[in-house]
């Protein structure tokens, strides 16, 4: 412990400055600076910098951005995708699962909405979900397509997907 000569708190061994009222601390060596480069910024930064995200496969036209994860889905290869949660002892199976993604807690149903391509437009719809689908904010009429634009934001209940779109 070191005792403050200003206020004698007694603060903690390696501390620089009294926590109780600012002063610096005696047995405390001076504190010296130094000249850094730009290189050593520059050689820092590079240590620190976060790897390249995986690309999207090459025939991914869509990716499902998980706003709560940050995780981002490529989808492939179909025209057509259902999304919903796995459920135990249920034979329905969408063909997303977002179960890892807390989809039961935030509501999702076991198959909540479809998104399909058809030309040059990309569709949902909600399938009679029980917490309903949103559209950037607007609640969907079950059964009825609504377009979707690259960087919409869809919530299947309170799971908040934003949608990112390739060139089609």
């Amino acid at each position: 412990m070191i005792i403050c000569s200003n206020c004698q708190h007694a603060n903690v061994s390696g501390t620089l400055f009294c926590v109780e009222c600012g002063a610096q601390l005696d047995g405390v060596e001076t504190l010296t600076t130094q000249a850094i480069t730009q290189d050593q910024i520059t050689e820092e930064l590079k240590k620190k910098q976060r790897p390249e995200p995986p690309s999207s496969p090459i025939n991914s036209w869509i990716s499902l951005h998980l706003m709560d994860s940050g995780k981002i889905l490529p989808l492939a290869s179909r025209n057509e995708f259902t999304l919903g949660r796995l459920s135990e002892g249920q034979p329905i199976m969408p063909d997303i699962d977002l179960t890892p993604y807390q989809a039961y807690a935030s509501g999702v149903s076991r198959l909540h909405v479809v998104i399909k391509r058809e030309s040059s437009r990309v569709l949902i719809m909600d399938l009679g979900s029980s917490n309903g689908t949103y559209l950037n904010g607007r609640r969907l009429n079950p059964h009825v397509e609504e377009t979707l634009n690259h960087g919409d934001v869809v919530a299947l209940g309170k799971l908040k997907i934003q949608v990112l779109l390739r060139n089609i």
